[in-house]
């Protein structure tokens, strides 16, 4: 069994909170106290998907980084198997949550780019969506989101009540989501006002209420010995880069911004190893599959003081970072961690994607997809256990951003085809001799270019929401 791992220095203070029905649970779990283990869900496991926000590959100690220390997820990435070519939905937060969530491409999701509403919340996925939590609950799961939602207001057909999920706690709309000590947060739909925050004050951390939402729902179905999907929707570690302990890293000679984003990180850290232990003390460790992942690469420019700083491309291995289409925005720091089913200790470089995880899920789950839905994904079930990853013809992205305009990238094989902005010319590069995508092969070899230009074509539905990257007017900004 794998337990927390300790720290090599004191652990971060966590504040007494008010308003925290089990606040003693989440006390009793860090210190691996707590009841007797409660029996399995039967034979479908739990799953728990936990996703960072802007960590980059380069940010956790298992893909190398020495200055961040991430024990917990190193441990997992040990007790699991870490991939490297995992990839995002794409590089933004709202149309990555989608495609996880609807198991759909950027060519066929509806959600593909960050589109903000007034005055709060983001565009909502459309009516009657099919997602991953409504798959999963028709078939006796209990459903829950912590943390980030931004794929609809209460109000509207995207809300997470009409989705499929059970329990909600933390941010409906991305822009709150930047604030980590909020004036308030929603507690299913019900705003729950935090006056000690209010005029700038920093008592409460958001992350400790989050955490402290996900120990219950879990402590709560495992008592119920009911099986459960958690998606667990950190959002560490985006900016505001707000910490209210430095930690170990408070003494370092280093900037305010540098000791608090590696707080964050290493906060995150030990939160999902508290997670973990959860699992053991209440005896579903071995039936719980946990994936972990970034949903977009780092925010920062490599090239910054803090992009070099930490190294996130791992000494230039790759390029890019968040709203491109370089695979330093697309390829994530990711493991799956699932006792005696997960290999551990496996390291593969076959690749997957987000919407991979909805047919996934329903299959662990024995749940139906409806017979007329049609996901872009396939089933990692015997790639999770050990065995070679689906074969496809595509891996494809879009995105549709201010500047650049619609932008795209498409992975066949080896080759990497990116339209960088819209209505420009597409490069090419070849994966397996170039990572770093720094010698453009457009020019020598025009037939894969001309391939993957109509594989991006054959990859997109229509819409007249989301204008053809090959054609559109980058000066043109739509803000639906």
């Amino acid at each position: 069994m794998l337990s927390p791992v300790p720290l090599k220095y004191p652990p971060m203070r966590r504040p007494e909170l008010p308003r925290l029905r089990n606040l003693a649970a989440l006390v009793a779990v860090v210190l691996g106290l707590g009841a007797a283990n409660a029996g399995v869900a039967g034979d479908r496991p739990n799953l728990i998907f936990v996703l960072s926000d802007d960590i980059a590959q380069g940010d956790v100690g298992a893909y190398g980084q020495d200055l961040i220390q991430t024990p917990n997820i190193d441990r997992l990435c040990a007790g699991g198997t870490r991939y490297l070519s995992a990839y995002t939905g794409t590089s933004v937060c709202a149309p990555a949550r989608s495609s996880f969530f609807t198991g759909l491409h950027m060519g066929h999701c509806p959600t593909r780019a960050n589109r903000e509403l007034q005055p709060e919340g983001q565009r909502p996925l459309p009516e009657g969506q099919v997602t991953v939590a409504e798959i999963l609950k028709s078939s006796g799961y209990r459903t829950a989101t912590v943390g980030k939602w931004g794929m609809g207001m209460f109000d509207t057909p995207g809300s997470p009540f009409k989705t499929g999920i059970d329990r909600f706690f933390g941010y409906n709309c991305q822009r709150h989501a930047h604030r980590y000590f909020p004036d308030y947060i929603w507690d299913n739909d019900k705003r729950v006002e935090l006056p000690e925050n209010v005029g700038g004050d920093q008592a409460i951390y958001a992350q400790d209420l989050i955490q402290n939402a996900a120990v219950e729902f879990v402590t709560d179905a495992a008592d119920d010995d009911e099986p459960f999907f958690l998606f667990y929707a950190a959002t560490l570690p985006h900016g505001k880069f707000e910490i209210d302990d430095q930690g170990i890293y408070a003494d370092k000679p280093w900037t305010d911004l540098e000791k608090n984003y590696a707080a964050m990180v290493t906060r995150l850290d030990s939160d999902l190893g508290a997670l973990v232990a959860l699992l053991e003390e209440k005896g579903i460790a071995d039936n719980t599959l946990i994936v972990f992942s970034g949903d977009n690469g780092s925010s920062f420019d490599p090239n910054t003081a803090i992009g070099k700083k930490f190294d996130q491309t791992m000494g230039g291995t790759l390029r890019g970072y968040k709203r491109g289409m370089y695979e330093g925005a697309l390829r994530q720091a990711a493991f799956a961690y699932w006792p005696g089913t997960v290999p551990a200790g496996r390291v593969t470089d076959e690749p997957w994607a987000f919407w991979d995880l909805l047919p996934t899920f329903a299959e662990l789950g024995e749940a139906k997809i409806p017979a007329d839905y049609e996901t872009d994904g396939f089933s990692l079930v015997e790639f999770l256990k050990g065995g070679p990853a689906p074969q496809r013809d595509y891996f494809y992205w879009e995105l549709h951003e201010r500047g650049p305009g619609p932008m795209q990238a498409i992975r066949f094989g080896d080759w990497k085809a990116v339209r960088p902005k819209a209505g420009g010319p597409v490069e090419l590069y070849d994966l397996s001799k170039d990572l770093g995508e720094k010698q453009n092969l457009a020019d020598e070899r025009p037939e894969l270019v001309t391939k993957a230009v109509a594989m991006m074509n054959e990859a997109r539905t229509a819409d007249p929401d989301w204008p053809d990257p090959a054609t559109a007017d980058p000066k043109v900004f739509r803000r639906n």
